[in-house]
């Protein structure tokens, strides 16, 4: 029975969708439930999964596309088996040379790098001999020097390749044009509205990780031993961001219309990196969660965000946003508003720098923050009190458990 596969709903507000990689081709089985085809839109990415078991016929859509939420993009049919040949037919990208050549169906176009180009004309070969593993289908100077250095035997029982079209590069002039994803679009989008609606502006303060880091290390092996996960700087950074948006509310707050609206719960954004860019998946009501559960839920989403597995609930609301540039090695920043947040906590790489402490130079593992935030309802006042705060319960943590 020909089932069709159709886009499904992803969102109230999405009504197109763009088609990204078909994990099934046609000929290959699927099993119920599996995923069939990767579909993106501006805010998250989901697999769309096969409605029954069977074999897949057909693809109406391709990589790149554009589809209406309830279009059929191909079909399948239902409790077939898929042909013996399915089974036998290599990976992509391990074709070997003969089947390359059986039939020599397709002539394929290879570009040859320059330094690869030198390799070959020394060892007197051709490119049609060296298989390419660069990206586009480039030649580079490793792929021959493998090929030479593979044994002389295995390479003279190899059948000769359908010689394909070779187009050398004279220099390192490459471009490649690759079409924006919807998410990444859509983040383009949303970064330019914050600069163009709110009044943002930056504060900075350093933190002394001494203490943090102390208690982190004395009770990291019990944490571990209970939880089954690592205690890591970000509970206590969202805890000490929790703590002082109870004192500063206007932080926590956003613009609606001509209205300010002030939120009594706390939806702190994570911006993590995902598979296909950054992402801000949200740790919902986390003034109600302890240390391990903000560590298990961060943990959980970005797994999610790494597999395009988050769902749109994951990623929508937040009332406030953190994004930790250190883990790349950030030094200092000045993050942008997440619209309609009113606030966002830059966190930075921790570095051992000298400071003056009781009259003395003493080396410590510091850590530059900022808080980026909307003007319109956030005096400067409250910026500088609201990031002080956050340093004073990172630079002593017993304030988070005393609330002094």
């Amino acid at each position: 029975m020909s089932v069709e596969l159709k886009v499904p709903s992803v969102g109230e507000s999405i009504t197109e969708v763009q088609i990204g990689d078909w994990l099934k081709g046609a000929g290959d089985a699927v099993r119920a439930d599996e995923g069939v085809v990767v579909i993106e839109t501006d805010k998250v990415t989901v697999e769309l999964p096969a409605p029954s078991a069977g074999v897949v016929t057909k693809m109406l859509k391709k990589k790149g596309d554009k589809a209406m939420v309830g279009e059929t993009i191909g079909y399948m049919e239902a409790g077939a088996a898929a042909p013996a040949k399915a089974e036998a037919k290599p990976a992509p990208k391990a074709e070997a040379p003969a089947a390359a050549a059986k039939g020599a169906e397709k002539s394929t176009e290879k570009i040859v790098m320059p330094a690869a180009a030198r390799e070959l004309a020394q060892r007197g070969l051709d490119a049609a001999q060296v298989a390419a593993s660069g990206p586009g289908g480039r030649l580079l100077k490793e792929d021959v020097l493998k090929h030479t250095s593979a044994p002389a035997a295995q390479a003279a029982a190899a059948p000769a390749p359908a010689a394909p079209k070779v187009q050398v590069l004279a220099g390192a002039r490459e471009e490649q044009i690759v079409p924006l994803t919807p998410m990444r679009k859509r983040i383009a989008e949303r970064l330019v509205q914050a600069q163009h609606t709110a009044a943002i502006l930056s504060t900075f303060n350093e933190i002394d990780m001494t203490n943090a880091m102390a208690l982190r290390k004395q009770h990291q092996e019990r944490f571990v031993e209970k939880y089954k996960v690592k205690l890591g700087f970000m509970s206590l950074f969202v805890r000490a961001t929790i703590d002082a948006l109870r004192m500063y509310p206007q932080v926590n707050a956003e613009i609606r219309g001509d209205a300010v609206v002030y939120k009594n719960y706390c939806d702190v954004g994570i911006a993590v990196g995902g598979g296909k860019g950054l992402v801000v998946p949200i740790l919902r009501n986390a003034e109600r969660l302890g240390f391990a559960e903000i560590e298990l839920a961060i943990a959980d989403l970005a797994k999610k965000a790494q597999d395009n597995k988050l769902s749109l609930d994951e990623l929508t609301g937040g009332t406030f946003t953190i994004s930790n540039g250190g883990i790349y090695g950030s030094l200092l920043s000045t993050p942008i508003l997440n619209p309609p947040q009113s606030g966002i906590l830059g966190l930075h790489a921790i570095q051992d720098r000298p400071i003056a402490l009781n009259g003395q130079v003493v080396i410590r593992p510091m850590m530059y923050v900022a808080l980026s935030y909307d003007h319109r309802i956030i005096d400067g006042r409250e910026a500088v009190s609201f990031l002080k705060r956050i340093k004073e319960c990172m630079e002593d943590p017993a304030r988070l458990l005393l609330e002094i």
